[in-house]
């Protein structure tokens, strides 16, 4: 695009790219182990039935830290490196959680079962490490110099207005769906977050260049046009853990995380490519290899996160308590999405197979056969329609 001025490839390109991809690659580790240390945390003051709040541990505190400063890496890696560079650097984060996980788990398997149950994460991690090591040599190098005046030029620029005009269309369309019509799918879903995310990462890297530029002495930030973009970038981000915070109460966290990161990754390459013009100056042979480290990383995001454990579905069951003598009362549990069939500890239960050959069965008494015999008299009383409701 006419005015706008770029940085020639050279030693200050391939400088910027690579201090981009180490703040990513360390801000997504650090939110990692951050992540776990607050989940242990949680989990010990569950076991040890702490009473204290969560917000009363150091070990909490010390992830929110973390997290902060890994936040911090990520928002500060877009002032130097193109959208299309560390956005699909959150495959990061997912081999991180894979591995710290697995640490954390502390359980000891038989070596065939140790294969067949992490053999697909071993693999997720080998594409995902090849295909980022494919997207970070022949990603894009040109850079736009992060000005106010440049960012104006693009946001009114024919190409980037016919994309949001695309996508407030496809954005409207989907959520009318989810809305009226109640298509609570999980693409559906998502697609709305990876929209929204397009636009995040925008105003995303105008606001941190700005910052950047502003902090080595070209003041950036008395131009309407930060404020703007900071407002949006808010604004979405807002909105993105909405409808991201339905999706978990709807699905299982490990797809939410696979088809997030396939979905955001696509929408934000498309993203920097159209208002960043990142592929401009880029060979075919580097595009296609970029494309393919992307999908590397794709399939390997898909084989770690298909090996994870899925919460059970609750299945209703019967229960008999037999406290009261020897007559039986009867309840059925069909509610609650977490509840556990307990164990026996009394009463009789019903609903599950339970191995029970160790249990020596009780002799039932002998029915008197006279009294089978009986036949009952036509005078009694038939049971009432209200006794059978009863019943």
């Amino acid at each position: 695009m006419a005015g706008v001025e770029y940085t020639a490839v050279g030693g200050d390109s391939y400088t910027e790219n690579l201090i981009g991809t180490l703040l990513a690659i360390f801000g997504n580790l650090l939110v990692s182990i951050a992540v776990s240390i607050q989940k242990y945390s949680h989990v010990t003051l569950a076991g040890t039935k702490d009473p204290r709040a969560f917000y009363r541990t150091k070990t909490w505190w010390c992830g929110l830290a973390l997290t902060v400063l890994g936040e911090a890496a990520n928002f500060v890696s877009y002032a130097f490196a193109p959208l299309s560079l560390i956005a699909p650097l959150n495959a990061v984060s997912v081999i991180a959680s894979s591995i710290l996980g697995f640490i954390f788990l502390r359980e000891k398997w038989k070596p065939k079962e140790f294969l067949k149950r992490y053999v697909l994460s071993f693999l997720g991690c080998i594409l995902t490490v090849a295909g980022t090591y494919l997207f970070a040599t022949f990603g894009p190098n040109y850079h736009q110099k992060l000005t106010a005046e440049n960012i104006v030029k693009q946001v009114v620029g024919w190409p980037f207005l016919l994309y949001v005009l695309l996508e407030i269309i496809t954005f409207c369309l989907l959520l009318y769906f989810y809305k009226q019509r109640n298509a609570n799918y999980l693409v559906v879903i998502l697609l709305l977050v990876a929209l929204l995310g397009s636009v995040t990462v925008i105003t995303v890297k105008a606001v941190a260049g700005m910052l950047v530029l502003s902090v080595q002495g070209t003041m950036q930030l008395n131009y309407p046009i930060f404020y703007v973009m900071f407002v949006c970038m808010v604004a979405t981000v807002v909105f993105q853990a909405t409808f991201l915070s339905q999706a978990t109460h709807l699905y299982n966290s490990s797809m939410i995380a696979c088809v997030n990161y396939i979905l955001s990754t696509s929408f934000a390459i498309v993203a920097g490519a159209i208002f960043y013009l990142e592929f401009n100056h880029e060979d075919i042979l580097h595009i296609c290899m970029f494309l393919l480290g992307c999908f590397s990383c794709f399939l390997g995001v898909f084989l770690i996160t298909k090996n994870r454990k899925r919460l059970k579905a609750f299945e209703p069951y019967v229960t008999m308590d037999m406290s009261q003598g020897n007559e039986g009362i009867p309840t059925i549990h069909d509610k609650g999405w977490r509840a556990v069939q307990p164990d026996y500890n009394g009463s009789f239960s019903y609903g599950a197979l339970v191995n029970n050959d160790s249990v020596v069965p009780a002799t039932l008494p002998e029915p008197d056969h006279d009294q089978l015999a009986v036949t009952p008299s036509p005078t009694a009383a038939p049971y009432s329609s209200a006794d059978l409701k009863n019943d």
